[in-house]
């Protein structure tokens, strides 16, 4: 079971013990892990300390996917001197061996490798079976609860972490000797199980299937190592789905046929025949679908299909669905406007009245034109209609946004549709569904333009014929960064009811932010001229005074100046990447914002080092990790893309690391770290949806693609009293000017428009 060599520059196929070892000038050591410095647990590579007896310890260096302090280890590397930690083993080959005695295995059980072991329990289990404890808890794992305060039901949940544990284990150095990402192990055992390698020696391009995000290359290297040729039928299929699956990122519902045959075939190295005999055999067999928009032919993935056909009939659907309007609609409309103190103009309450008739609305306008008014608008109408409303948004701050502006209860639509974990694929579901729809008379979503065709299909699903759907959002902001840009499509369509408000209201009109906003987005320079506002532009003349300038308004001048404390503060960048990307921005801010401390506990990720005290984001959906809240009134799973929290605790021991967002604390296992960034600074994209007291926004360079008047606009609208752009006049007039926005392939306006053959 233990014993599984990794051999890391050699060809598949070599045995570890006929490696020559004087040729090669490698040494084998031998030893027990009795610290672990640093791990990285996207690819494997860690930093040991190997106890070798007799008072001697090494560091060793290398691949070593999930070590675990107490595990015996046979090394196989060369003696190397790095120029900061001098002396130390660089490992090429690898043999875990099980530990033997009663002493190695009770020390290796107290690291707290399996849940439900801690260093109390193992020595109890210890004292028990001794030598053989290992072999009971894979082969009888029940014997467990021969020892006090095991149940029978803890043995069993033992026993099943622990083969998981090892399974897994055995997976992720399988996948760094063939130099797959280690992570890529975990999703892929919870899939398979046990018998992975096997299905993968006999199909190398499972790993394409939905739901593993295995990286095509990788795969496609691991394919040919095991001696399949460049033009082998499952090769061509793959890569014409990754082809299709990778433009999903790029925001491409389908491709045209004529663009997806050469792509694939230069992908591949083969002939555009070969490209064109794999398409057919995936259409015939129901894994793609061939459609024809105004005369061009274009392929889709089954899904995305199925998303844009079933929009067209549900929407089309609602919007010739109207009600009848209440008798006393007139009367009603005056209470909601007394209650609210508002006088409502013509567009405004043209959007309220529609509102109560229609089967579908939308509503759309930049800032300061009224949404939130006529949101709350309508929501005052139809409950005194005495309709039930649910309101949701993309991201929890979206969400939480909006219910803070309307004073009602919002979620996530992820939320909403109750996400969750498949347990049997390990995929994403929707618990609410057409068999189990949506308790509501009206649903109302906001910032729809961050909401992607297959999120807009899934909710469509979950809403019963005959109810109300509201869909409010600025499509001049960022698309979604998911497939298709439905609410835009929605739009230009032409076949929906829609209100689209272009009056800037008086008290909008002395915002400088607002009125910034709508100049950008009409393509003209925003005033930038510092006077007193809400709105002013910093100069620098090099990345570091950008740094210097940034980090000084966060830590020091808005905090004295104007009373904005720095979690109030986000400061937004249009890169990741580069001197003033957030990678860089994330750096400075942490150190002058949240310093290293003798009491703070860290953990190094990567090229980050997470600290007690910073704060941080979610980045991709998480739907079964726990969480509770801190005042231990509720329990719950999933913690979503776009949040943002604060990490509370760092436990080296339990290699476990606490955030809290909002109200809600989440505990993360170090493997996990993947889906936290540092959020002092975030990109323009990641801001999306949320709003901030001040923003700061680094203006200096950058790529095209990412440098355009839709990134200005979107991160001059995320600020609500303050807005400061730092950096170089020039750059803010290249954003301005440049209206690229990416094309995408969709084609959703065109079916609402019945230009389908």
């Amino acid at each position: 079971m233990w014993k599984y060599v990794r051999q890391r520059h050699c060809p598949a196929g070599w045995n570890w013990s006929g490696i020559n070892l004087i040729e090669q000038e490698l040494e084998i050591i031998q030893g027990t892990i009795s610290g672990v410095l640093y791990q990285n647990y996207d690819n494997g590579y860690a930093v040991l300390r190997l106890d070798q007896g007799r008072g001697e310890t090494v560091s060793v260096v290398g691949t070593i996917p999930l070590p675990v302090v107490g595990e015996r280890l046979m090394v196989t590397g060369r003696w190397g001197n790095h120029p900061s930690y001098g002396r130390q083993f660089e490992a090429e080959f690898l043999e875990r061996l099980m530990p033997q005695t009663g002493m190695e295995i009770l020390r290796y059980l107290s690291s707290r490798i399996i849940k439900g072991i801690g260093p109390k329990t193992a020595a109890r289990i210890v004292e028990r079976f001794g030598d053989q404890t290992l072999i009971i808890m894979e082969r009888e794992p029940e014997r467990l609860a021969e020892v006090s305060g095991i149940s029978r039901d803890k043995a069993r949940a033992i026993g099943e972490e622990f083969r998981i544990r090892v399974g897994m284990r055995q997976l992720m150095e399988f996948f760094t000797l063939h130099q797959l990402p280690a992570e890529l192990a975990v999703r892929t055992y919870k899939r398979y199980g046990e018998g992975t390698v096997e299905l993968l020696y006999e199909d190398p391009y499972l790993l394409m299937e939905e739901g593993l995000e295995a990286p095509f290359g990788a795969v496609d290297r691991f394919a040919i190592d095991l001696g399949l040729p460049g033009d082998d039928p499952r090769r061509v299929r793959a890569g014409i789905i990754f082809e299709l699956q990778y433009n999903l990122s790029a925001g491409h519902s389908f491709l045209p046929e004529d663009k997806l045959i050469p792509a694939t075939a230069q992908l591949l190295n083969v002939e555009p025949e070969t490209v064109q005999h794999g398409l057919e055999v995936l259409l015939q067999n129901g894994q793609l679908v061939r459609s024809v928009l105004t005369g061009i032919t274009v392929i889709y993935l089954p899904a995305l299909f199925e998303a844009e056909c079933y929009i067209t009939r549900r929407l089309l659907s609602s919007g010739k669905n109207t009600f009848s309007p209440p008798k006393n609609l007139n009367r009603l409309m005056k209470t909601v406007a007394e209650e609210s103190g508002v006088t409502y103009s013509q567009q405004q309450e043209q959007a309220i009245r529609q509102a109560a008739s229609s089967g579908v609305l939308l509503i759309t306008g930049g800032p300061g034109t009224g949404k939130t008014t006529i949101l709350k608008g309508i929501l005052s109408l139809l409950g005194q209609m005495q309709l039930r409303c649910v309101l949701a948004a993309p991201t929890g701050r979206a969400a939480k946004r909006l219910s803070e502006v309307t004073g009602e209860d919002a979620s996530t639509i992820h939320r909403l549709l109750e996400a969750s974990i498949d347990p049997t694929t390990g995929e994403m579901v929707f618990l609410r569904d057409e068999d189990n729809p949506i308790k509501a008379d009206a649903v109302i979503v906001d910032e729809m333009s961050m909401v992607d065709v297959l999120l807009l299909h899934s909710l469509l699903q979950a809403i019963p014929e005959g109810k109300r759907l509201i869909l409010v959002g600025d499509p001049d902001q960022l698309p979604p960064v998911g497939p298709g840009f439905p609410f835009s499509d929605c739009l230009r369509g032409g076949a929906l009811p829609a209100v689209r408000l272009t009056e800037i209201f008086r008290q909008a009109q002395q915002s400088l932010i607002v009125m910034n906003a709508h100049r950008v987005n009409h393509g003209e320079l925003p005033e930038l001229r510092n006077v007193k506002s809400d709105f002013f532009f910093l100069p620098c003349r090099s990345e570091e005074e950008v740094r210097q300038t940034i980090t000084g308004l966060c830590t020091t001048r808005l905090p004295r100046n104007m009373g904005i404390s720095a979690d109030q503060i986000q400061v937004l960048s249009p890169t990741r990447k580069g001197s003033v990307g957030t990678a860089a921005l994330n750096g400075c801010l942490q150190a002058a914002l949240n310093p290293p401390a003798p009491t703070k506990k860290e953990r190094q990720f990567g090229d980050f080092t997470f600290r007690e005290g910073d704060r941080v984001m979610q980045i991709r959906n998480n739907y079964d990790i726990m969480w509770k809240k801190c005042d231990g009134s509720a329990v719950g799973t999933g913690i979503f893309n776009g949040d943002i929290g604060t990490i509370t605790a760092i436990d080296p021991h339990m290699e476990m690391l606490t955030v809290v967002f909002d109200d809600r604390q989440a505990d993360y296992d170090f493997t996990q770290l993947g889906e936290l960034e540092p959020a002092y600074a975030m990109t323009v994209h990641k801001s999306q949806g949320s709003e901030y007291r001040a923003v700061i926004l680094s203006a200096w360079s950058g790529s095209e693609y990412l440098l355009t008047r839709s990134v200005l606009y979107t991160a001059i609208t995320r600020a609500r009293e303050l807005l400061i752009i730092v950096g170089r006049q020039e750059t803010v007039a290249a954003m301005t000017e440049n209206a690229r926005r990416g094309r995408r392939y969709t084609g959703l306006k065109l079916r609402l428009q019945g230009k389908v053959e």
